[in-house]
């Protein structure tokens, strides 16, 4: 009987462990969200209950895809700074974004893009942290986005735009410019074919060679492998303890395994693209990036550094381009009188498709570029925040002086919602930012306008390809309005919000995205005719 005495003791003393934990973990966890909730320096704060309380809130956000939503929701309940977080304050103003993002404020990029690298040593130019790490980077960097590497590159980004143009009329079943007969061609999903164009001239310039996406199917499924890498990415930047304790291998499964898929493909493609090295008159990003030297310190990237750049090429030169493109041919779809203005001005400026190209031409086509920027302010391929940890010290936004270590931020979509900045902000309306354009459009209106708008963000961390992205896109839109008569295919909704997806996605006129830090998209559908007479 000894034995089961002791072992009923052995037992009993686990149980009565096992309880006590129980009880500690409760009434610590009481504790510290009775803390968070009155004593906390940010309590004075509104925001929903659960994120005063945990970061898990902003997880669940990141899961759904609906965390741009939640930011717009909020900053129209709780005002224009409201508590999203524990340690964490969205602001929606334009004098925030640039105390935030502009100048050289007391802030670094926070903890939320530690969890981006795969290991330690493949930080990007995204993903540091470190002030004078990312400035090194930077400028090495500026060698592969300067205006003579981008007049070297355009070649090969023409090449693809020419192939996405063309595919465009065989996949609708349009024979060639004389044998289309006026008929509207088949329906063609855009969120894919942007995709494919965009990822193809994202391989030319990074890895020496197109995916060959528009012609092929083979690399398609990559796209899902950047996208949910991405959605990763932010999942875990909103609690990055979670990829301390291996909490994403088992909580979000799927996603992990595909992104360590995409990570993986990147590598081989780095891989490939190292071998032929130096070795070709290719004048690509990796041709500039291997050769290229920081002015001040004489160093250039090693092996490493290049592949942390190369993760990050892939995502953030494609799929935000992709969706910007999209979000252009769904608003000119949705939008007839635009689309009629934007057709003249394009045919009136060119005489022949091959003369749109880089070049202060095309950049004279001011309504073009007001159709891509409208179209990013409604549907910004990055919605959501990228948030700032604030430095000793403290910082001063809007009147409110916020403690070090509080993590502070604009997102793009409230922000570029917020009708203080943009009139009717759930309107497309290009003319907005053109001077003179329309009744009370003027200098200073464009100015506000411009002024609550980040889709590339600001300051010394804004994106340094900004103004390759600007010219894909415009290149890539103005040849397709000159060569094709474009609708929406009838009886198709692909990408238009209605009430049964919710608060803030029930208007059918604003091009839907899911939030993965970069986005997921859908649609339009749209059916393209050649163009019968080009005037």
């Amino acid at each position: 009987m000894i034995p089961l005495i002791m072992n009923g003791g052995v037992i009993g003393v686990a149980s009565t462990l096992v309880l006590w934990s129980v009880i500690s973990c409760f009434v610590y966890l009481t504790s510290l969200a009775i803390y968070r909730l009155t004593l906390h320096p940010l309590a004075k704060y509104p925001g929903p209950f659960f994120a005063k309380i945990t970061d898990w809130y902003s997880v669940y956000q990141a899961y759904s895809g609906d965390r741009q939503i939640d930011f717009f929701h909020n900053h129209a309940k709780y005002g224009p700074v409201f508590r999203y977080g524990p340690n964490s304050l969205s602001f929606n103003t334009n004098t925030a974004l640039k105390s935030i993002y502009g100048g050289k404020p007391n802030v670094e990029k926070s903890q939320f893009y530690s969890v981006f690298p795969p290991k330690k040593g493949l930080e990007s130019i995204h993903s540091s942290i470190d002030k004078g790490a990312h400035a090194r980077k930077r400028r090495v960097l500026s060698h592969a986005f300067s205006e003579t590497a981008m007049k070297s590159m355009e070649k090969y980004i023409l090449t693809n735009i020419r192939s996405f143009c063309s595919k465009i009329g065989t996949q609708s079943g349009l024979a060639n410019s004389s044998g289309a007969k006026g008929g509207w061609g088949n329906p063609l999903n855009m969120a894919d074919w942007c995709n494919y164009l965009t990822f193809d001239v994202m391989g030319e310039l990074a890895f020496g060679k197109a995916f060959d996406m528009l012609e092929h199917e083979e690399e398609r499924h990559v796209i899902k492998l950047v996208a949910n890498a991405s959605w990763m990415h932010l999942i875990l930047g909103c609690y990055p303890m979670m990829k301390t304790l291996g909490l994403n291998k088992v909580l979000f499964r799927e996603i992990n395994n595909t992104r360590m898929q995409y990570m993986a493909y990147s590598k081989k493609q780095f891989g490939e693209r190292m071998k032929i090295g130096y070795e070709t008159d290719r004048k690509d990003f990796f041709y500039y990036l291997l050769n290229a030297k920081d002015s001040e310190t004489g160093r250039g990237f090693t092996s490493p550094e290049l592949l942390g750049e190369s993760n990050l090429i892939i995502i953030a030169g494609s799929d935000t381009t992709s969706t910007a493109l999209a979000s252009s041919f769904f608003y000119l779809t949705h939008n007839p009188e635009t689309m009629k203005k934007l057709s003249e001005e394009i045919l009136s400026t060119f005489s022949d498709v091959e003369e749109i190209c880089h070049g202060p031409t095309l950049n004279s086509c001011h309504y073009l570029r007001a159709v891509v920027d409208e179209a990013m302010r409604l549907s910004p391929p990055v919605g959501g925040m990228v948030p700032r940890r604030v430095l000793p010290g403290g910082i001063d936004i809007d009147g409110h002086h916020i403690p070090e270590g509080t993590d502070v931020g604009v997102a793009a979509y409230a922000l570029q919602h917020n009708a203080a900045y943009h009139p009717e902000p759930s309107r497309f309306i290009p003319e907005r930012w053109i001077p003179d354009s329309g009744p009370g459009i003027t200098q200073d209106s464009v100015s506000v306008t411009n002024s609550a708008f980040s889709p590339f963000s600001i300051g010394s961390r804004a994106c340094i390809g900004k103004p390759l992205a600007y010219a894909e896109v415009m290149m890539a839109l103005a040849r397709v309005v000159y060569r094709y008569e474009f609708r929406l295919a009838p009886g198709t909704t692909a990408g238009e919000g209605s009430p049964e997806l919710g608060w803030g996605r029930q208007d059918r006129e604003v091009y839907q995205l899911k939030d993965a830090f970069t986005s997921f998209k859908d649609g339009p559908y749209v059916q393209f005719r050649e163009r019968q007479v080009v005037a």
